[in-house]
């Protein structure tokens, strides 16, 4: 499988990063197997803007957690690794809480809509993809390919 990277600065080498704000799934090297995903990534990043290439091949003895789609448990792992808990998992893939999504996951952590009012509001954005390689182990499943800039 064909997964990308989007950044200021060529990675042939990933690691996993524990800085920064709490991400979706935690912390860890972030990657997508939508192209067009990756160079949205890419742009918001200050300087050049360039986008990684990397083959990937699952590690099924890796402990995995994998959302096919955005569920009230996704949804709940989400929140929780936002707010700063952690996890024992290598790789975690799903969906992504972009900036809109996130939005509504914290007017729902809050109380200001309810479970259901978020599904409502969150069901009609488009798809996104994203897997976090958490481990060191996991990240052995990449191999750089290649890199392009925008």
């Amino acid at each position: 499988m064909i997964l990308y990277h989007g950044t200021n600065t060529i990675v042939e080498h990933p690691e996993v990063r524990i800085c920064g704000y709490n991400k979706d799934f935690g912390f860890g090297f972030y990657c997508t197997q939508f192209e067009r995903q990756a160079k949205r990534w890419a742009l918001t990043k200050r300087g050049k803007h360039i986008v990684c290439v990397y083959d990937y091949t699952p590690n099924h003895k890796l402990k995995e957690k994998i959302f096919p789609q955005m569920t009230d448990e996704w949804l709940d792992f989400v929140a929780a690794c936002r707010h700063g808990e952690s996890h024992t998992f290598d790789i975690v893939e799903g969906p992504m809480a972009d900036d809109e999504v996130w939005d509504y996951v914290e007017d729902f952590l809050f109380g200001r809509i309810s479970r259901e009012a978020f599904w409502a509001l969150a069901r009609f954005k488009r798809p996104t993809h994203q897997i976090l390689f958490c481990t060191d182990r996991a990240l052995e499943t990449l191999k750089f390919k290649s890199h392009y800039q925008l």
